[in-house]
């Protein structure tokens, strides 16, 4: 019931503004995103890469209903692109993407629109040397996604797939994208979604990312293993037993498990630290929150504290 709460409350307007608009809400969302700018985003990354960590960057938006915005966030990233070169970064972090943040959603051309941004942003990176993730959304976006994707990818083979272990439909989708080439992020998903869609159940998430995840592994392509869970992590390292260790990578978000994040890293793995920044970190943080209680009595302690 909390979880639905909560993500019913990432779309809330009004909840919205009243924790925006909250001094102490600030401190403790700094423990889940870099900063507001590029510049505390580019300072972040210089951190994580130091310690043998690898990072991906999302500039935080989302819905984008406005062409001139979506413009906005493909220049955002385009400047990312720039910095993350010039600091010597590009090899080792790259840029997730939320196609509704680059025109998704507009109400004329809003796919079309969303494939020549990305396409922008895909071509900058190839040419700094790193590459992109298309990040996945609700289902009623991921036949849009998957699509994109397919299209970006006959110029931009390297681009990166988001499947989320919760719908049904993913199982088969891994199949689809397990071929040689392939980056896929697999993770268990954040977003509220019906019954009809998406188990419910914790333990049936649970036991539809282990099949995702032995599909993707058994597979010829670059699995991306996106958890915080220690036994989905152990499962995972079991799998790939048999690989190489630049053959996957295991993934989780800033603010969360960093000692495990650095444990993993220490021992040889590729760990990659999910980084957003940006003004717009709402929907983010609240899924966050919702994602684990862990997180809600941290926000809730920090609170109590700065109050």
């Amino acid at each position: 019931m909390l979880r639905s709460t909560l993500l019913a409350a990432s779309r809330s307007g009004a909840i919205r503004g009243l924790v925006e608009r909250t001094p102490l809400t600030r401190p403790v969302v700094k423990r889940f995103i870099s900063g507001d700018d590029v510049t505390a985003a580019i300072a972040t990354t210089g951190e994580v890469l130091a310690d043998g960590r690898l990072v991906t960057l999302d500039h935080l938006g989302e819905d984008t209903r406005d062409a001139a915005q979506a413009t906005a966030t493909v220049d955002a990233y385009l400047e990312l692109l720039r910095r993350l070169q010039g600091a010597g970064y590009a090899d080792r972090a790259e840029v997730s993407v939320k196609l509704s943040a680059v025109g998704q959603f507009l109400p004329v051309d809003g796919e079309k629109i969303a494939l020549e941004n990305a396409r922008r942003i895909c071509s900058a990176a190839g040419v700094v040397g790193t590459t992109v993730t298309l990040d996945m959304e609700d289902h009623t976006t991921t036949d849009s996604t998957l699509g994109i994707l397919r299209e970006l990818r006959v110029d931009f083979p390297w681009v990166g797939a988001v499947l989320q272990a919760y719908l049904k439909r993913t199982e088969q989708d891994c199949r689809d994208l397990a071929h040689a080439g392939s980056r896929v992020r697999l993770c268990k998903g954040a977003y509220q979604e019906p019954e009809s869609v998406a188990f419910q159940d914790k333990a049936d998430v649970d036991l539809s990312y282990v099949r995702c995840l032995k599909v993707l592994m058994a597979g010829e392509g670059y699995p991306m293993v996106a958890s915080h869970d220690p036994r989905l992590i152990a499962i995972a390292a079991d799998l790939a037993s048999e690989r190489s260790k630049d053959s996957y990578e295991f993934q989780m978000l800033y603010g969360i498990r960093p000692e495990e994040q650095r444990r993993l890293a220490a021992a040889g793995n590729r760990m990659r630290v999910y980084v957003p920044y940006g003004d717009e970190w709402y929907g983010y943080f609240m899924r966050r929150l919702a994602e684990r209680p862990a997180n809600v009595a941290f926000f809730l302690r920090a609170m109590l504290t700065k109050g």
